[in-house]
This record gives C-alpha cells, sequence and structure tokens, in this order.
C-alpha cells in the first residue's frame, strides 16, 4: 500500500482540483444562460463576478506558500471543500447580482485552498522522480472538471432548474471533504518515503541532477526565467479562461444547442486532459524546455483557428488549443519547479499565480466588455490570438537556472595555488 501511495495522492489531487476548479471557474459557465434569462444582467456585469473572483485569488496567492508550511496542504484542502459546498447552496439562494459578487469573493479562498498551488506541492512532496508523470496525472483533474460539470449541470438542468440544481451540485465538495480526510497525508507523517528516494532523476530525464541547490526566493525573482515564465502564464492564462468562460455563450452565439455548447467545453477540456498526461510522459523522456514551448505553439495556432470566427473551423480550434493548454498547464508547473527547486516553490508558485489570476480575471471581465460594445466576440478572440503568440515568444527565454548558477558558483571557487598544491 505505502509503496502505491504516491499515486494515489497524485489521483486525489485530480479530485480536488476537477471540484475545485470545475465548480469555480469553468464548468459553472454552464449557468450563464440561465441567470441572464433570469435577471436580465448583460454579459459584462455577470462577468464582473470572475474577474472579482480571480483578482481576490491572485491578492490571496503569495500567501499560500506560507500557509502550506505552517498548516499543510491537508487542512487547506478540507477547508476548501466543505466551503465550496456552503457557497453552492448559497448559490441557489441568490437575488441580485450583489448576491452573486459576494459568493465569489468565497469562491476565490476556494481556488486558493484546494487549487493549483496546494496540488502541486502536494505531489512534489511524493515525488522525486518521476514528477513530470506525477504532475501531468494530477493537473489533468482542471481538464476533467472544465469536462464533466458542465455536462452534469446541463443535464440537470431541464428537470429541476438552476436553483435546485446549485443544492444538487453542493453535494460533490462534501465527498471531496471525506476523501481528503482520509486520504491526503504528506510522506513523513505517514511513515512513507517519496516516489525514487534515493535515486537520481538523471535516471528519467537526461542531463537533470537532483544535487543541484535549490534557488531562494530573492534569487529566482533575479532570474530571467521567473519573468519569462510569468509573461507566459499572464498571456495564456487570458486566453484559455476568457475562452473557456465564454465558449458556452459564444457558441449558443453561433447557433449551437446547449447540448453541444457543452460537447464544447468537454472537447476543449477533455484535449486538455489528454495533453496533461501526454506532455507531462514526454517531459520525463525528453527536454522538458522542448515540450513547454511545442505547448505555447499549439496554444498559439488554436487561437488563431477560433479567431477567425467560422463555426465550422470552431471544433479544430478547440482541438488545437485543447491539446497544448493541457500540456502548458503541467509543464508550466514542472519548469517552475526544475528552474527553481522545491524549497521556495510555494512562494514561486504563489508569486506567479498572482499574476496569472488577475491577467485571467480581467480577461474574462474585457472579454464580455467587448461583446457588449461590439455585439460579438470578434475583437476579444483576435486580442487573445496575439496575447499566446506574445507568450509563445516569451517561451523562447525559459533556461535552467539552477544549473547556470551552480557552474557560476564552480567557476568564482578559488584556483589553488603551486603553494597549496605542494601541502
Amino acid at each position: 500500500m505505502k509503496r502505491c501511495y504516491p499515486w494515489l495522492i497524485c489521483v486525489v489531487a485530480m479530485l480536488m482540483l476537477a471540484i475545485s476548479n470545475g465548480m469555480t471557474m469553468t464548468g459553472i459557465t454552464a449557468f450563464d444562460p440561465s441567470l441572464l434569462d433570469e435577471f436580465g444582467w448583460s454579459r459584462g456585469q455577470l462577468k464582473f463576478r470572475d474577474m472579482f473572483n480571480l483578482l481576490l485569488a491572485a491578492a490571496l496567492s503569495p500567501f499560500v506558500g506560507a500557509l502550506i508550511d505552517r498548516i499543510g496542504v491537508r487542512t487547506l484542502a478540507l477547508f476548501g471543500s466543505v466551503l465550496l459546498a456552503v457557497l453552492y447552496a448559497a448559490y441557489s439562494q441568490v437575488q441580485s447580482i450583489a448576491h452573486v459578487y459576494l459568493i465569489h469573493v468565497g469562491f476565490a479562498a476556494v481556488v486558493v485552498s484546494s487549487g493549483l498551488s496546494v496540488a502541486v506541492i502536494m505531489v512534489s512532496e511524493w515525488f522525486q522522480t518521476r514528477r513530470g508523470t506525477a504532475l501531468g496525472i494530477a493537473l489533468v483533474g482542471s481538464s476533467v472538471g472544465g469536462m464533466l460539470v458542465p455536462k452534469v449541470i446541463v443535464a440537470l438542468l431541464p428537470a429541476h432548474g438552476w436553483r435546485e440544481s446549485f443544492l444538487l451540485m453542493a453535494v460533490i465538495p462534501v465527498a471531496l471533504f471525506f476523501i481528503c480526510l482520509l486520504l491526503v497525508r504528506r510522506p513523513g507523517a505517514f511513515g512513507a518515503q517519496p516516489w525514487g528516494a534515493g535515486q537520481a532523476s538523471a535516471t528519467c530525464r537526461p542531463g537533470v541532477a537532483s544535487s543541484l541547490p535549490d534557488l531562494s526566493y530573492r534569487q529566482a525573482l533575479r532570474t530571467r526565467t521567473f519573468w519569462a515564465l510569468s509573461l507566459v502564464a499572464i498571456t495564456t492564462f487570458w486566453g484559455i479562461m476568457s475562452l473557456s468562460s465564454h465558449l458556452i455563450l459564444h457558441m449558443k452565439d453561433l447557433g449551437f444547442s446547449g447540448k453541444q455548447a457543452a460537447d464544447g467545453m468537454f472537447l476543449l477540456f477533455g484535449l486538455g486532459m489528454v495533453g496533461k498526461f501526454l506532455f507531462g510522459f514526454l517531459a520525463d523522456v525528453t527536454t522538458p524546455k522542448k515540450v513547454f514551448i511545442s505547448n505555447v505553439a499549439l496554444m498559439a495556432v488554436g487561437a488563431v483557428i477560433i479567431a477567425l470566427q467560422q463555426p465550422g473551423l470552431l471544433w479544430t480550434g478547440l482541438v488545437v488549443m485543447g491539446l497544448g493548454w493541457g500540456g502548458l498547464y503541467a509543464i508550466l508547473q514542472l519548469q517552475i519547479v526544475e528552474a527553481f527547486g522545491l524549497s521556495a516553490a510555494g512562494k514561486i508558485l504563489g508569486t506567479i499565480s498572482l499574476m496569472d489570476a488577475t491577467s485571467a480575471g480581467l480577461g474574462i471581465w474585457l472579454t464580455a466588455v467587448m461583446f457588449d460594445h461590439y455585439g460579438n466576440y470578434r475583437i476579444a478572440f483576435i486580442v487573445i490570438a496575439v496575447l499566446v503568440v506574445i507568450g509563445l515568444l516569451a517561451s523562447l527565454l525559459v533556461r535552467d537556472e539552477r544549473r547556470l548558477a551552480f557552474a557560476g558558483e564552480a567557476n568564482m571557487q578559488p584556483v589553488p595555488g603551486p603553494g597549496l598544491q605542494r601541502r
């Protein structure tokens, strides 16, 4: 049992991301047509909730690393699952847009306590080798949530209406609470060792040495890789979150049915799931940077296709965009851990999350504002395509900062003189 426990932790992290991300950011958009019909809000008014949610999550993200060190990932996951259940029950009672905004304040706390940073640290603690594959499995969760949550909601709405459907959905995070309560542990507390403990990570990825020293948070901030990764995150998160948040409404505007729109979300995140596992595996057997650049390139191609606004090409764009995003989502986290080490990973992830969540929130809201102004998504989707191309250029600047720091320290060591050599 203990031998397989690291992989069980991957599955738990996957479920946690599927539920927290799917129910607060992506899948919840299946309720948007019902809310707009019920209350008559503009898209800008409704999507302001997502910007509010993500900006608050961004503000809280830098503190996640300190919270993980102080109370651990288990406590945070338990808190996030209970809070999500309470908030979904509250959503069933909303009467105004102010109520929605207030609930999304709570969603921000769910995102940071049961979201990306917690999942990455949870899995990374259990793996010294095969970390790319492990993170690929765990981060599949966000795709699973984007695939399945809209499907479940669309299936519930005709028979139960949107208010009762919110109540029924609240059962899901309650189940997550008990799963985390029973299974989430740290290696030391469980009396087990991480996968590959005592082995050199070079056995899995040529050229990567586990003995390289970690960079501190301040050292990381002074590297070009930190800022290149930040720019990639900022541009691609704007793109994928804006697209996924508006996809159901966009497809209905193009004449697709509600079921077809849910199928579009399923396809986008389904290919994302494939990309996370596939490219996570490839990162363990080839050069992670090449995989990373390839993922951003796929996203750029997909974004350009979608920006053409052709219904017949939409499915192709979703396939390419989803596949690239899925791989990038996994490899971006791996690049952070590999470039800087685990010692300051929580703070580094939190800081980059601050920037990408801010970008994603602004992107979702401004996409809605552009729709309200122009009456369609053409300009908004062109902006997405341009930003992802900028992210592609930034990805070319990423390098192995730990190895460079180690090489720099080695070059600064004094060379023994003849007198010292004779001694």
